[in-house]
């Protein structure tokens, strides 16, 4: 890239980067003036017109008028759009769906992607996620090299023409304007097929060859590419193979278990591992301080933002507050109202604030992945951090994990059961297993009351998963590759006891 496309390219970014600075100040005018134009946009829909959006004159008619959703509420208003009807939930039809994971009733969840959603929610997004990088490294060499960006694949939508269905990420390359086309890898036909194993070792052979500044993608997955150049390369680290590689923004999954792994192969002092909130229902925080795990919140996208507290989650009573309303250090469920026609959509994740103006936050689990099967109420948050002290601990590292309740072995006692696959095993599984539960105690007082002396729960069990076991139950399910996850929580057993057939 010329020096003149690199100047216009940090114009571009240096703009934005004043317009995110009005966050400090300007948190709850950003916030109303997206929910007015979302509005205003969408009054004349099938939507607007049931729910009197020409009535909506302030966020309290808003939130009288409007209920909040989970995905039934909204599923036979997306099914009229995937078969072709126009104006529904956001105006024109909408033609791209995500694949996301299912609900209680359904396997998939297909979430509308409008044409402004695309450009100004997801696509903005990553625009900013350089404007952040490039306020914290101005003199980056970025633009001289190649973007290795993973997705996965798409479908055709039922029979209605020109429409599709896949993984967001799918989506976006499809849709990425040409000129980034330029600057990144694998070329859609390779970044587009369905069979991972092939595209992995496709994209390795591709990209091995080229000059890699930067990289983005879920995190397991981009270490399966980079292990598979590796090999290929017979290199240790890719230090040698990308000499220039400076930044991973990452997000999809929680990049703890995985920050030591990416650090023994790549050496460099000069990189950078950011993370992002892009979900497929938006995108919705950038890490903006490399020294302070929070993400800052966007929010002059398309989308408005209401949170739950967790603690009244699922309650009758329960009530949504605003961004403005929101305490830092207090787990809330996410609500979400989108250029993309989803209205106070609850979707699924939880989040708790560190800072207000600017709005910052960590994400702290799902709304479903948890275990509070004895009023312990662990969240992901919990098992992140445990499994980090572990890992520091006894040396190990995790490469993927979940855990369920054992409700009553045949001594009549209840404990949690972890299957975890190693990327560096510990010289002991029982002292692993013994800090862990320490760190949760220590991390959790309900878990720690109900470890108190053994009365309730019993300590944890450790199942060592087989080498590739949890990449053989996505294969089973469809779903290896792209942004699909290891559910890491559940209240049920159904996946361990799956997983555990399988090991």
């Amino acid at each position: 890239m010329n020096t003149t496309t690199r100047l216009l390219n940090r114009l571009y970014f240096a703009r934005r980067q004043k317009a995110i600075a009005k966050y400090d100040t300007r948190a709850e005018e950003l916030q109303i003036r997206v929910l007015s134009r979302l509005v205003q946009r969408a009054k004349n829909t099938l939507w607007g017109r049931q729910h009197g959006y020409d009535n909506i004159h302030s966020y309290e008619d808003f939130r009288r008028m409007v209920p909040v959703n989970s995905y039934e509420e909204l599923k036979d208003y997306i099914q009229r759009m995937r078969e072709g009807e126009s104006d529904v939930l956001w105006p024109g039809q909408v033609r791209w769906f995500a694949k996301s994971s299912g609900t209680t009733n359904d396997k998939s969840k297909f979430i509308p992607v409008s044409q402004e959603g695309l450009k100004g929610i997801h696509y903005q997004g990553g625009a900013d996620c350089v404007s952040a990088y490039l306020a914290l490294n101005p003199k980056s060499r970025l633009f001289s090299g190649k973007s290795l960006i993973l997705g996965g694949s798409h479908a055709p939508n039922l029979n209605t023409p020109n429409s599709l269905v896949g993984d967001l990420s799918a989506i976006l390359i499809e849709n990425v304007p040409k000129a980034v086309n330029l600057t990144r890898i694998p070329p859609k036909h390779v970044a587009l097929l369905e069979d991972f194993e092939e595209k992995r070792d496709r994209i390795a052979r591709m990209a091995m060859l080229q000059n890699v500044t930067n990289i983005s993608g879920v995190p397991s997955w981009m270490l399966s590419v980079l292990n598979r150049i590796l090999e290929l390369t017979g290199e240790q680290t890719l230090d040698r193979i990308w000499p220039n590689l400076e930044v991973f923004w990452h997000g999809g999954v929680a990049f703890t278990p995985y920050r030591e792994q990416y650090q023994h192969i790549i050496r460099r002092p000069e990189m950078h591992y950011m993370e992002t909130y892009n979900a497929s229902e938006g995108f919705f925080g950038i890490q903006t301080d490399l020294s302070d795990a929070a993400m800052m919140l966007m929010i002059d996208y398309g989308v408005f933002y209401e949170f739950i507290p967790l603690e009244q989650f699922g309650r009758d009573d329960a009530e949504a507050v605003p961004l403005w309303g929101v305490e830092p250090g207090v787990n809330y469920a996410m609500v979400i109202s989108t250029s993309c026609g989803l209205w106070r959509y609850l979707i699924g994740d939880t989040v708790r604030f560190t800072q207000r103006n600017p709005y910052k936050f960590v994400i702290t689990g799902r709304t479903k992945h948890f275990i509070n099967a004895f009023g312990e109420e662990l969240i992901v948050d919990n098992a992140e951090k445990g499994l980090a002290q572990a890992c520091i601990a006894t040396g190990a590292q995790v490469k993927d994990y979940t855990a369920a309740p054992i409700f009553m072995d045949e001594h009549a006692k209840c404990r949690h059961q972890w299957i975890i696959e190693f990327a560096k095993k510990p010289d002991s599984i029982d002292e692993f297993a013994s800090i862990l539960d320490r760190s949760l105690q220590a991390i959790n007082s309900d878990y720690e009351a109900k470890r108190h002396k053994d009365i309730t729960l019993q300590p944890l069990q450790i199942v060592e998963a087989r080498p590739g076991l949890f990449d053989d139950w996505l294969k089973s399910k469809g779903k290896l590759g792209g942004q699909h996850k290891i559910p890491r929580l559940s209240n049920s057993r159904d996946y361990v006891e799956e997983l555990l057939k399988m090991n």
